[in-house]
């Protein structure tokens, strides 16, 4: 179990600066760039993607989903928070900071935490190693995302 978390925290930290290291290719001036009118912009998908990495530190901690309410109030809460980053060093330093918080959720696990599946109560019961990966993969997934707006404004650099 112990490598499951070095592993697992390795993702996080690397998917995070995979992340980061994508944003930072994308101008200024297209940050707030949409393909269509309802699709979300790049400083949209980076505040999506800093603000979850304490969200899943949150889950790995409590074995639980972040809301205690109705699912349609904490995803217009959620929404709310996202629109309120309007820019990148603010993304940053949320980013940094939850994975931070990853880290230590993490290092907190016992070998008997980690066998115990999750209920979130919503018809959906992971394992517990689904979400120990999920805050690196959720952060490359997102990363993927950003590189394919570059292409939409026909940036087919390969960004290193």
């Amino acid at each position: 179990m112990e490598d499951l978390v070095i592993s697992c925290k390795k993702l996080a930290v690397e998917g995070m600066e995979e992340f980061l290291r994508s944003l930072s290719f994308v101008p200024n001036d297209k940050l707030n760039w949409q393909p269509t009118p309802t699709a979300k912009s790049a400083l949209r998908i980076a505040a999506h993607t800093a603000l979850y990495a304490a969200r899943f530190a949150s889950m790995i901690e409590t074995r639980k989903l972040p809301f205690t309410g109705s699912l349609d109030e904490w995803i217009a809460q959620r929404n709310a928070e996202e629109v309120a980053i309007t820019n990148r060093a603010d993304i940053e330093v949320i980013f940094r900071q939850g994975t931070t918080e990853v880290l230590a959720a993490l290092d907190s696990l016992t070998p008997e935490l980690i066998a115990t599946p999750l209920d979130f109560g919503v018809g959906f019961t992971p394992p517990m190693e689904f979400l120990l990966k999920l805050p690196g993969m959720h952060a490359i997934s997102h990363a993927a995302q950003i590189d394919y707006l570059q292409t939409c404004w026909d940036d087919q650099e390969v960004h290193f």
